[in-house]
C-alpha cells in the first residue's frame, strides 16, 4: 500500500518555518492538505515566500512572527493561528539555532541563548497547543532533534545538550499523553544541505556512508511519515545516510 496523507481538516504550525527544513516541512504539510502557519522570527520575507509557494500550489497559509523561546510571544502567535486558521492540530517545533563554538568559546551566554530557542521553545509551543489536542482527543507533535543528540556533532557542547534535552522532552511528553489520542516524536537529522554547512559541505559529504548531504525534503517526508502513523510515539527517527544507527 503506498503511503499517503490527507491533512485535509488540520491546522498545522511549523516554527523557524521560513527556510531550510522547515520550510520544506511547511510545503510537504501544504501538500497534504493542511492550513499551514508559517513561523518566523526575523525573515518575514522569506516565511512570506513559503506561503505563497502553499498558496500557488491550492493550500491556505499565513506567516506568523514570533520569537518562540518566549513565552507570551508564543501566546500571541498561538491566538493568531487559531483565529485566522482554526487551532493547532500538527505542531512541528522546528525552530532553532547552531553557534559554532568551540570549549574555550563557548560562554554562559551562547549555553542560555541555545537552550532557551532550541529546547525551551519547544516546550512552549507544546503546552500551548496541548489543550486543544487533548480536548479532541487527537494531535500530532514532532520535534526536530539532531545527530547531535547522541554524537559529538559539529556545532558545539551547547547544541549537544539542547537537542539531548529535546529528545527527552519528546519521550516526557509521549509517554504521557499515549492514552490521549497526542503522539510525540522526534525527527533527527544529520548534515543536511542547509546554510548550516554550506560552506563545509564537501568534507561533511565525505563523512556519509551515502556520500552525498541529505535534503531538506528527505527530512520532512520523515517528519510526515511520523504525523501519519497513529501508532509511533515516543521515537526518534534518524535521518542521517547510514552515519550511526542508534
Amino acid at each position: 500500500m503506498a503511503f499517503s496523507l490527507d491533512l485535509s481538516q488540520r491546522v498545522a504550525l511549523v516554527t523557524g518555518a521560513s527556510r531550510g527544513i522547515g520550510r520544506a516541512i511547511a510545503l510537504a504539510l501544504g501538500e497534504a492538505g493542511a492550513a499551514v502557519a508559517v513561523n518566523y522570527r526575523v525573515e518575514k520575507d522569506a516565511a512570506q515566500a513559503v506561503v505563497s509557494a502553499i498558496g500557488a500550489r491550492g493550500g491556505r497559509a499565513i506567516a506568523v512572527g514570533a520569537d518562540v523561546a518566549q513565552s507570551d510571544q508564543v501566546a500571541r502567535l498561538t491566538a493568531t493561528v487559531a483565529a485566522e486558521l482554526g487551532p493547532i492540530d500538527v505542531l512541528v517545533n522546528n525552530a532553532g539555532i547552531a553557534l559554532m563554538r568551540g570549549l574555550d568559546d563557548l560562554t554562559e551566554a551562547d549555553f542560555d541563548h541555545t537552550l532557551a530557542v532550541n529546547l525551551k521553545s519547544a516546550f512552549l509551543c507544546t503546552q500551548a497547543v496541548l489543550p486543544h489536542m487533548r480536548a479532541q482527543g487527537w494531535g500530532r507533535i514532532v520535534n526536530v532533534s539532531s545527530g547531535a543528540a547522541r554524537g559529538s556533532g559539529i556545532v558545539g557542547v551547547h547544541y549537544n545538550a539542547s537537542k539531548a534535552g529535546m529528545e527527552g522532552l519528546t519521550r516526557g511528553y509521549a509517554a504521557r499523553l499515549a492514552r490521549e489520542g497526542v503522539t510525540v516524536n522526534a525527527v533527527a537529522p544529520t548534515l543536511i544541505d542547509t546554510d548550516m554547512i554550506s560552506a563545509r559541505t564537501e568534507d561533511s559529504a565525505a563523512r556519509i556512508p551515502m556520500r552525498r548531504l541529505g535534503t531538506p525534503e528527505e527530512c520532512a517526508e520523515a517528519v510526515l511519515m511520523v504525523i501519519g502513523n497513529a501508532y509511533m510515539t515516543g521515537q526518534t527517527i534518524q535521518v542521517n545516510g547510514g552515519m550511526h544507527f542508534i
